[in-house]
């Protein structure tokens, strides 16, 4: 049944993932593979176990372990198979063993970074004398299997088998907990235990501490009960499970070539798009493009990547006709400067800066007949940024006052909630409230996000700018809506990207003095409105194109949870 639904489980939204802990839960529920009515029964490994211990603790190489309750029925989460045994960690090994070896011994050193999440990855280690790290650290030796014991480590599944030890002996960080298995049981199933969801999940619950800081206790660690298979059928439990984790490797590798060879079709096939020169020349590529719709449209980065296309197209000119008739965009030009004069001599704004005209290196295509080249600030009256005051809490509570974040504006779209509430002692600016119809633009964000745009439609009462946000005074002769297309396009993406700055690769700055530079292609205020209501209209089919892709994949998840479920109950 698990291998016949493997297509299912591999392509659902986190499919693989699921998939890999089904396996390992099956494997600690006998279910993996068939038993041997052959094998020596875990009882009788108990047992060997058992004297093993009473052995060592006589030699004095361990201490002598406490009693331990029996696990009661109401513990035990599952039926075990035929042979197997509940028992403990605690019962099948020593719990945090001491190494004990020369000083001048070289050992390994193992950090917490060191230790894989994966189940069929290794730990890496560094050479220390012994006498360097046998104090202040957890020890082990070879063989031993740790698993992380703090937060979020334990949670992300951190634990490892300890192998190729420095003379068989090591040390590491102290949040970890040590178990050494005795009787020869299979180190490698005790780790895949460890890894189990139930394991995980059970213990986060018992953890203790402060946020950030808390610890798995010793005692579920060595309590939980443990399934114990005969040892031949741990080493049979092993393999396949190896086996299924390399199919799960495969699966993921062969998902992430899809996923780039997709994206690859998805910028060839778009990019013809935005090669064409003319209307009916975009109406051409279209018809082809078209025609593979259902096969470039089934994943969210497609359908964004479709939607940057149709910004670009949009601010080309290519999405509507042009009608000859409409005033055309050197007299709009016109009516604008002549608006910002009349407010400059009426006090109500700064006289703006002479702005260097849009050279034809600086102009990325070719606009239609009608159309202008303008830098941003020639459309915009005035600029300002906002107020960042240290701020308590996010969101702000009902009825209070708050600061946006540079997430409000980074997609596209104006987040309200994306705010941090305003500290009762500070006294609110009323003069930097966000107000309906405003222009706002994030200045620092990601590489990716920076710079980003939207116009807010309707706005909440009591939100304050940041100064990392600026707010463009748009001229009323002017569209906001198209000017913030045109500033959310590819193009312009571009233009931000080369005169960013920042000292760090992932955030980045732009200057107003750099947002007021970028050249806007300008067409008559009727195309404007024009391309505004096409566009609203393509983005409306685009945003019903991811509401059925998220309602397909929802689907998917949940037959991919009713096989894993089936699979983990049956």
């Amino acid at each position: 049944m698990l291998l016949s639904n493997l297509d299912l489980l591999a392509t659902a939204p986190g499919g693989v993932a699921r998939l890999r802990e089904l396996i390992l839960t099956l494997a600690v529920q006998g279910k993996l593979v068939p038993q041997d009515p052959a094998d020596e029964p875990a009882s009788v490994l108990l047992q060997k176990i058992r004297a093993e211990k009473d052995r060592l603790m006589a030699e004095g190489k361990i201490k002598r372990d406490k009693p331990l309750a029996e696990i009661g029925e109401e513990e035990k989460p599952f039926e075990l198979p035929q042979g197997w045994e509940w028992a403990s960690l605690a019962t099948i090994g020593v719990i945090n063993p001491r190494n004990d070896a020369p000083d001048e011994t070289l050992a390994s050193f193992v950090q917490m970074s060191s230790i894989p999440v994966e189940f069929s990855a290794a730990h890496a280690s560094e050479p220390r004398p012994w006498k360097d790290i046998k104090s202040g650290f957890t020890q082990f030796a070879e063989g031993d299997v740790g698993v992380a014991k703090i937060t979020p480590c334990f949670e992300n599944g951190k634990s490892t088998v300890f192998q190729n030890l420095s003379n068989g002996i090591g040390a590491g960080t102290t949040e970890l907990h040590i178990v050494r298995p005795l009787g020869g049981i299979e180190r490698r199933y005790v780790l895949l235990f460890l890894k189990t969801p139930a394991f995980l999940k059970d213990g986060e619950a018992v953890m203790t501490g402060s946020a950030g800081q808390k610890r798995l206790p010793r005692s579920y660690f060595e309590g939980k009960p443990f399934p114990l298979p005969p040892l031949p059928e741990q080493s049979r439990i092993v393999t396949r499970v190896e086996e299924l984790m390399r199919l799960c490797d495969a699966l993921e590798a062969k998902g992430r070539l899809e996923a780039a060879q997709h994206a690859q079709l998805v910028s060839t096939l778009l990019g013809t798009l935005t090669a064409s020169a003319t209307p009916d020349e975009l109406a051409e590529n279209w018809q082809r493009v078209a025609q593979h719709f259902d096969l470039l449209l089934d994943r969210p980065q497609a359908i964004d990547a479709l939607e940057q296309t149709l910004l670009q197209l949009a601010v080309r000119g290519l999405l509507v006709p042009q009608d000859p008739i409409d005033e055309p965009a050197s007299v709009l030009l016109a009516r604008i400067r002549a608006e910002k004069d009349r407010l400059i001599a009426a006090g109500q704004i700064k006289r703006d800066k002479p702005l260097p005209p849009v050279t034809d290196e600086d102009k990325p295509f070719e606009l239609p007949v009608g159309w202008e080249w303008v830098r941003m600030g020639a459309v915009v009256n005035a600029s300002e940024a906002g107020w960042s005051p240290a701020c308590i809490g996010s969101p702000r509570r009902p009825g209070l006052w708050g600061v946006l974040k540079v997430s409000a504006v980074s997609w596209g779209e104006f987040d309200a909630n994306a705010n941090k509430e305003l500290p009762s002692d500070l006294v609110p600016r009323p003069e930097y409230e966000v107000r309906d119809g405003d222009f706002l633009l994030s200045r620092a964000n990601t590489a990716e996000l920076v710079a980003r745009s939207v116009v807010v439609e309707q706005a909440e009462p009591k939100l304050m700018l940041s100064d990392k946000i600026i707010r463009l005074a748009v001229s009323s002769q002017m569209n906001r809506s198209f000017l913030n297309m045109a500033n959310n396009a590819s193009y312009a993406r571009e233009h931000y990207a080369v005169n960013a700055s920042g000292t760090s690769s992932s955030m980045k700055n732009v200057s107003r003095e750099v947002v007021l530079a970028l050249p806007v292609p300008l067409p008559p205020l009727a195309e404007q409105s024009r391309i505004v209501t096409r566009v609203t209209a393509l983005r409306r089919l685009c945003a019903d194109l991811r509401q059925r892709l998220a309602e397909r994949q929802s689907v998917q998840a949940r037959l991919a949870e009713a096989l894993v479920q089936q699979e983990a109950f049956a």
